[in-house]
């Protein structure tokens, strides 16, 4: 891997405010309904992460927060894009159902194209694309929320190949908590997150992998945005930081330590627009 490949694409982002971010019931293993959200630090450090990425030269369209839904602020979740095509979600819980009706108004406002999900699946919670490997490729996760039948719809609904993934250990429930693209052809992940099968296509297809460990998978570490060059993280994942910087990366980190008692971190705030 030639650090001259580190070079960072100007990206297009989405992401909700927690306005109406709170703790109110425990749908993954790190909502606890019993110690209470600090509404303006978690508006605080939502703020900072998008300062950060305006900052760092992308652009960052806002979603409307609505009440009654308090993980909207989880913005990945809504939706997964790929060439102006996006397939949109299918919450498997239904205290998060009617996020995807705000999503479906937003992309309705421009000139994607979009298809309605009849199966059951997260968006970019489970669902990542590297356009740069294999000449397009998608890795999808199963095992806690999406169906596996979701990765065979995805494929058809944006015409690019999709490689299952089982996930296997309920701390990381969703792909975007055990594995992340570093740039258009690069990624980390816990090995342990994933079945044996699934990690042995893991190995295969990227050998040369950043391999996380469990404790930066417990940081949240993996939950990453990268540009290519600049990788996101939050400020519990100073090892993971140092990982992505040997690999010729540059770690910005934010703190975001009250969106994660939601049981999500950089990534679960911000999804990726790709018209």
């Amino acid at each position: 891997m030639s650090h001259t490949e580190r070079l960072p694409r100007n990206r297009t982002y989405l992401m909700c405010p927690p306005e109406h971010f709170t703790v109110e019931y425990a749908i993954n293993p790190w909502m606890d309904t019993t110690v209470p959200v600090d509404p303006a630090l978690a508006l605080k450090q939502w703020h900072l992460l998008r300062d950060t990425l305006s900052d760092l030269g992308h652009a960052v369209h806002v979603l409307d927060p609505a009440p009654g839904l308090p993980d909207m602020v989880y913005a990945a979740n809504g939706a997964f894009s790929v060439d102006g095509k996006v397939y949109g979600a299918r919450f498997r819980h239904p205290q998060r159902a009617a996020e995807a009706d705000a999503h479906r108004l937003f992309y309705a406002g421009g000139s994607w194209t979009y298809a309605d999900p009849l199966h059951i699946n997260e968006g970019e919670g489970d669902f990542a694309y590297l356009p740069g490997a294999y000449g397009g490729l998608i890795l999808a996760g199963y095992g806690f929320r999406t169906d596996p039948a979701a990765h065979a719809e995805a494929q058809e609904v944006l015409g690019r190949p999709v490689v299952s993934l089982r996930l296997v250990d309920p701390a990381f429930y969703h792909l975007d908590t055990a594995l992340a693209a570093l740039d258009d052809r690069h990624i980390t992940y816990y090995p342990e997150a994933f079945s044996p099968a699934s990690q042995r296509v893991l190995a295969q297809l990227f050998p040369d992998a950043v391999i996380a460990d469990r404790a930066d998978a417990e940081a949240f570490a993996l939950n990453l945005v990268s540009d290519g060059h600049h990788v996101v993280l939050n400020t519990e994942a100073m090892a993971m930081g140092e990982k992505v910087r040997a690999a010729g990366y540059t770690p910005v980190h934010v703190e975001l330590s009250e969106l994660k008692r939601g049981g999500g971190s950089v990534k679960c705030v911000v999804a990726e627009l790709r018209p």
